[in-house]
């Protein structure tokens, strides 16, 4: 399985294959499991058709490392339309997830700095929240920083917040900076190739820093996202909020679209708070290609589907 996870990453980094994947009907039918659409109305409605089942979503208009300044504010342009969309359908329970790249941080960091204040200014405007995510460790004291910078100024507590990645031996002392400003956390295993001096090599130790690391989220006092499909994290999870009598209510457990949907309703039966990341967009194989790394039996997953079409 490593073998096959570095094998998919190196994948997602294939700029020929990229393009023809993205621009081929083969590929949107491959993508189409784990991609909500490639337009703003096909992601606004697979969030209303979430919430008919009590699932709350957060929506991500893929793209990452643009090129110049226009692309990066029109990425921004559409996740403005889309909290224009969740202002308009409080009842959807929907918020924003974006990513610092796609929003111009390799071009210029102020750049990056005024577009995502602005986006966080609008998502306190419209009531939800705007959640930066995290990519390779080059990017993660950047991205900390950025975000706390935002959540401390006046008016913004509450509506921004980050992600962390199990996997980086870091992330412990993180948290504990990020939870001691108050700011809201979706803690994941981390789908980036890292080298071994930064992030953990071994699936066992990721998953047990995971645990952990949940464990301190959990005990903090702040509305976290435990984001994860491995059942067994899951039940450590359950096993340490009946233990701690930690309210049910006080967390979200969070998945990605079109990943053990069987899995997000048995929890929502059980009284849990879930919330599904919805992506959408024409530029979803980088994303697609580390779903298949995460889990590389989705690849079987898909090739089956395609096969019974």
């Amino acid at each position: 399985m490593p073998i096959l996870r570095s094998a998919f990453i190196a994948l997602s980094r294939n700029v020929t294959l990229r393009k023809f994947s993205e621009r081929s009907s083969l590929g949107h039918r491959m993508s189409s499991r784990f991609v909500a659409g490639m337009t703003l109305d096909e992601v606004i409605h697979a969030a209303e058709e979430l919430h008919k089942s009590d699932i709350a979503s957060t929506l991500d208009s893929l793209g990452e490392n643009v090129t110049t300044p226009e692309e990066a504010r029109r990425s921004a342009d559409i996740y403005h339309r889309l909290l224009d969309a969740i202002q308009t359908r409080p009842d959807m329970n929907a918020n924003v997830s974006i990513k610092l790249t796609q929003m111009g941080m390799d071009l210029d960091p102020g750049l990056a700095q005024e577009i995502v204040a602005g986006l966080v200014q609008h998502g306190v405007g419209a009531n939800t929240f705007v959640r930066v995510d995290m990519e390779g460790s080059e990017y993660t004291q950047a991205t900390i920083d950025m975000v706390r910078g935002l959540h401390a100024i006046p008016g913004n507590r509450g509506h921004v917040g980050i992600v962390i990645q199990a996997y980086l031996y870091r992330s412990e002392e993180d948290i504990r900076t990020l939870t001691n400003d108050g700011i809201r956390i979706r803690l994941c295993k981390g789908a980036y190739k890292e080298a071994a001096n930064l992030a953990f090599p071994e699936k066992k130790d990721v998953d047990a820093n995971f645990v952990k690391l949940a464990q301190q989220l959990l005990t903090s006092g702040i509305y976290h996202g435990i984001a994860t499909h491995d059942e067994h994290m899951i039940a450590a999870t359950k096993k340490f909020v009946r233990d701690r009598n930690i309210d049910p209510k006080s967390f979200e457990f969070q998945m990605l679209y079109g990943i053990r949907r069987d899995l997000q309703k048995s929890l929502v039966r059980e009284g849990f708070n879930m919330r599904i990341y919805v992506p959408f967009g024409t530029e979803w194989y980088p994303y697609f290609m580390r779903r298949l790394a995460e889990r590389p039996a989705n690849a079987l997953f898909i090739a089956r589907n395609l096969l019974k079409q």
